[in-house]
């Protein structure tokens, strides 16, 4: 299985401080932001990782990151997002890199406390489709919501006015190979972007999406600079990616 990291987009809302950077190289507590999506898959045993990434400040990445020796990697795949088209557009330029593998996706501005290896290993085994991570937020107004039935999702709502569940789905993704084909049928939304959230709809109306609830904390740093003070301070206060294997 192979991973990738989408680490592209403008950063607005961490303006001012994106302003001379990526937003995912910030600091997070004591280390950079895009560290902590990279150990995040490491510890899930994905040593295959393509880091897709944007805007004027993509350089950035290959002196902090280099070939990934830091985190126990042999070699280190980049790619470039020319502009930002939504995260199923960023995802659809790693179609040479999965190839018929499986991938494990992650949004590089997210941090969670423990890990994803139990998610992992059950996709591992899951013949075909896809499976998404949950939990439980006190305002699911402002993300994807989860509506389930039973066992199964039945759909997901993007920042829905009226709620079907407080689980929200976080950035981290698990699809087979048909996810590329799936993104070739899109259309743009509103805001002319390809969205995920139609990605996650797709594979549900198939009858094969999974999900799993979160266990620790989860935060998103690309929220606001509230948000990632926030998640520095839980960093500092509780770490991350520190649960047992």
């Amino acid at each position: 299985m192979k991973g990738v990291i989408l680490a592209g987009g403008t950063g607005s809302r961490l303006f001012p401080l994106t302003k001379i950077t990526n937003k995912h190289l910030l600091p997070v507590y004591n280390k950079p932001m895009i560290y902590y999506p990279i150990e995040t898959l490491v510890n899930a045993g994905i040593t295959d990782i393509l880091i897709v990434t944007g805007g004027n400040h993509a350089g950035e990445f290959l002196p902090l990151l280099g070939n990934g020796s830091e985190f126990g990697l042999k070699h280190l795949n980049y790619t470039y997002q020319a502009r930002a088209g939504g995260i199923a557009e960023a995802l659809g330029l790693a179609e040479h890199f999965i190839d018929n593998d499986k991938v494990v996706v992650m949004l590089g501005d997210n941090v969670i406390e423990g890990n994803i290896c139990a998610a992992v290993r059950a996709f591992e085994k899951q013949e075909r489709g896809a499976k998404i991570l949950l939990k439980e937020v006190d305002n699911p107004k402002e993300y994807g919501v989860a509506e389930l039935s039973g066992d199964r999702i039945v759909r997901i709502e993007e920042k829905p006015a009226e709620p079907k569940s407080n689980l929200a789905v976080i950035g981290i993704y698990m699809y087979d190979r048909d996810v590329f084909d799936i993104i070739k049928t899109l259309k743009p939304s509103r805001r002319g972007e390809l969205e995920i959230t139609d990605v996650n709809n797709a594979y549900i109306a198939r009858g094969t999406m999974t999900y799993d609830i979160l266990q620790g904390w989860w935060g998103d740093c690309g929220e606001s600079i509230d948000a990632l003070l926030r998640v520095s301070n839980l960093v500092a206060q509780t770490g991350a990616n520190k649960m047992d294997l």
